[in-house]
């Protein structure tokens, strides 16, 4: 089991997390310190708890937003992929189409090929 020590509001913590998910961890712990900061910036001193709060609605904000995009994009996915076969059915069906009318010309070809040289006799 990994550990690491991570500093967020100016605070130190030591966390536990899985081996080498270290790097992952300070990494998330550093973009919850720079939204800190960035809200105390923008707010002022209203609270290191508040600060914390704050920063964690907006995140659970942009994972809410993240989470409706992505179900778009999955249903846009299932449409494409329905739209595709579709297309491959009918693709398939159009090639058989004109395998079957080429197939046919060449009957009459071969017909006519053989009236012209039963006349040519």
């Amino acid at each position: 089991m990994g550990q690491v020590t991570v500093t967020v509001a100016d605070k130190t913590y030591r966390i536990a997390c899985n081996d080498g998910q270290e790097p992952h961890l300070i990494k998330l712990a550093a973009e919850l310190d720079r939204k800190i900061n960035e809200m105390r910036d923008s707010f002022g001193e209203i609270g290191d708890s508040r600060l914390t709060v704050m920063a964690a609605i907006t995140f659970m904000d942009d994972r809410e937003e993240l989470k409706t995009k992505l179900a778009a994009l999955e249903n846009e996915i299932a449409y494409l992929k329905e739209t595709r076969a579709t297309i491959d059915m009918a693709t398939t069906k159009t090639e058989s189409e004109i395998a079957a009318a080429i197939a046919g010309a060449a009957s009459r070809i071969e017909e006519i090929a053989k009236r012209l040289n039963g006349a040519s006799d």
